[in-house]
C-alpha cells in the first residue's frame, strides 16, 4: 500500500489509514510542533536505524487506566521498604538519555537518538514533556518519561539501574494522575512488564475516541512537582 510521505508542513494523514502494522506516515523530524500534532491525533515516531522517520499508530493500541492500576507486589515491597526517593521533572535530561543508554532484549541499538532527544528537550521546555526519578543513596537509580496533553499521559520509555527502581517511579506517578483525573496511560504496544500494571490492549477506533474525550481536558504544564510519597500515590490505586 501508499506510504505518506511527510514534508515540511506540518501534517499527517489520519490515523484510521495506517498499514496492517500500524505505520502512518514516514519522514519530517522531532520539531515540537510535529510531535505536538502526532500525539494529538493518536501518532508516535519510532526512529528505526537505515529506514526514514517513521510514525505510527498500531491497531490493537495498549492502554493503561490509572484509576483501574495496579501494582505488581514486588514493587509494594519496594515502596514499603522506602527504597528510591521519587521526584519529578528535576533531571529530564538525564532520564531520557539513561534510556537511550539501557540495555533492551532483542535490540541492538537505541530508537531514542540524538535528533529525538532535541525534541523532546524542546517539549521539555514548553512544560509538556516530563520526567519521574527514583533516585538511591544521591545516584540516579532509575525513572521514565513521556509527554502530557489534556488528560492523557504518552508513556514514551523507562530504564532501572536497581531492581524495581523505574517500577516504584511509575507506581508514584500513576497515584497523581489518578488525583489530577487523567483518565488514559497511552502504552503505545504491548510488554509483559506493562501488563502487571492492569494495561490492556484496545483496537484503534476506541483509543481514538477516548483520546478525543481526554484531550478537551485542560493540560497540566510543568513543571511537575510531587506532592504524593509512594506509599500514598500507591493507595490511590486497585487493590
Amino acid at each position: 500500500m501508499p506510504v505518506y510521505l511527510l514534508t515540511e508542513e506540518l501534517v499527517f494523514p489520519p490515523p484510521e489509514g495506517a498499514s496492517s502494522d500500524g505505520l502512518v506516515a514516514i519522514g519530517g523530524d522531532f520539531d515540537p510542533r510535529r510531535l505536538l500534532l502526532a500525539y494529538g491525533q493518536g501518532i508516535f515516531p519510532w526512529p528505526t536505524e537505515g529506514y526514514p522517520l517513521l510514525w505510527f499508530s498500531p491497531n490493537p493500541r495498549f492502554v493503561l487506566e490509572p484509576a483501574r492500576a495496579r501494582a505488581p507486589r514486588s514493587v509494594k515491597k519496594a515502596i514499603r521498604r522506602d527504597a528510591y526517593e521519587i521526584t519529578f521533572d528535576t533531571a529530564f535530561d538525564r532520564v531520557i538519555r539513561a534510556c537511550g543508554e539501557a540495555p533492551r532484549p532483542g535490540q541492538s541499538g537505541t530508537w531514542i537518538t540524538d535528533e529525538l532527544v532535541e525534541g523532546f528537550e524542546g517539549l521539555h521546555a514548553l512544560g509538556l514533556a516530563h520526567s519521574v526519578e527514583a533516585w538511591a543513596d544521591g545516584e540516579l537509580a532509575g525513572g521514565l518519561y513521556g509527554v502530557s496533553l489534556g488528560g492523557v499521559f504518552f508513556g514514551e520509555s523507562m530504564f532501572a539501574r536497581r531492581p524495581d527502581a523505574s517500577k516504584v517511579a511509575f507506581v508514584t506517578l500513576l497515584g497523581h494522575l489518578v488525583e489530577w483525573r487523567f483518565s488514559i496511560v497511552d502504552c503505545q504496544v504491548h510488554t509483559e512488564h506493562l501488563a502487571r500494571f492492569g494495561a490492556e490492549l484496545w483496537p484503534r477506533r476506541r483509543f481514538l475516541e477516548a483520546l478525543k474525550d481526554a484531550l478537551a481536558h485542560p493540560t497540566r504544564r510543568g513543571p511537575w512537582e510531587r506532592t504524593l510519597s509512594p506509599g500514598e500515590a500507591l493507595s490511590r490505586l486497585s487493590p
